[in-house]
């Protein structure tokens, strides 16, 4: 007689994965998952539909459930920091990298998106997930504004291409992920975790670059009329605590919409307004807005 032949019942695997409800996996989590139930899944004969596998090893048991289709093996290989995952079933992209990280959220020009404030379709994905110290204030003065809105915005560098699409993960500052809210996608996907409108829009005035340039900016003002709530992005600001005076931006963005009222535009004028400010980075040539005390684009008034 023959050596006894191990296989895997592949329904058996399904009904378990479809028990979790979930589809995405870390390789710790499949391992773990296949350690609990690979007595179950596992016969020591072959018949039809069953697949062979070489031993009842983790890894063994793991490349032929890949090597058959029922995972997929997905790697997403960031700069900083290589994340591999194992997929079951067909799975949307944005369910599969909000896994990277389980305090990452998506958030400038992915959010916008997200919450309808703009009919182009991105091609590039931003997830961010939050340092988790709060650096410092630093002391502002005319000229270092001057000095640091001549030069170029940084930005970030760990990025991968996915599925078509550039995906930058970035390491924001901290802010207790404020306005920060799970959201249920159309296909029935898993809740997604990203900025509401709010915080959305703040981070898109402060770092347009990652929300598809000033223009882009002031369409999702404009769009969200009616959603955006001016009293909580108030609120939001003064909790951010900024160096910079980026309520000067904002002011001038809500106003620049003609869709929010001259009370809900004022409640930006009650901050102060002590420096000449910069809409964006490198502008080659400039607009001043005396009332907010804003350099634009030239034309963008």
């Amino acid at each position: 007689m023959g050596e006894p032949v191990l296989a895997i019942r592949p329904e058996l695997v399904s009904e378990t994965l479809d028990q979790l409800g979930k589809r995405v996996f870390s390789p710790v989590e499949l391992r773990e998952i296949v350690r609990e139930n690979r007595d179950e899944w596992l016969a020591d004969q072959e018949r039809p539909g069953y697949w062979i596998v070489k031993s009842r090893n983790i890894r063994d048991v793991v490349a032929a459930l890949t090597a058959h289709g029922l995972l997929s093996r997905i790697a997403l290989p960031f700069p900083h920091r290589e994340v591999q995952r194992f997929t079951y079933g067909e799975v949307p992209s944005l369910e599969i990298l909000q896994s990277v990280d389980r305090r990452a959220y998506f958030c400038h020009y992915t959010a916008i998106h997200i919450h309808g404030l703009t009919t182009q379709i991105p091609k590039t994905v931003y997830l961010n997930v939050e340092q988790p110290g709060s650096g410092g204030t630093a002391q502002l003065t005319q000229e270092g504004i001057d000095r640091a809105f001549r030069g170029k915005c940084r930005v970030s560098s760990n990025e991968i291409e996915f599925r078509g699409q550039r995906v930058v993960k970035l390491n924001g500052r901290n802010t207790g992920e404020l306005g920060v809210v799970q959201f249920s996608p159309d296909d029935e996907g898993s809740p997604l975790r990203v900025t509401n409108i709010e915080r959305t829009l703040i981070d898109a005035t402060v770092r347009p670059v990652y929300a598809g340039g000033v223009a882009q900016v002031a369409e999702a003002f404009r769009a969200a009329a009616g959603r955006l709530s001016v009293n909580r992005t108030a609120a939001y600001l003064r909790k951010l605590r900024f160096t910079y005076p980026y309520h000067q931006s904002i002011g001038f963005y809500l106003e620049r919409a003609g869709t929010y009222s001259a009370s809900q535009v004022e409640l930006l004028r009650e901050f102060p307004m002590e420096f000449d400010f910069y809409l964006t980075y490198q502008m080659r040539e400039a607009d001043y807005n005396k009332r907010w005390r804003l350099y634009v684009p030239k034309g963008f008034q």
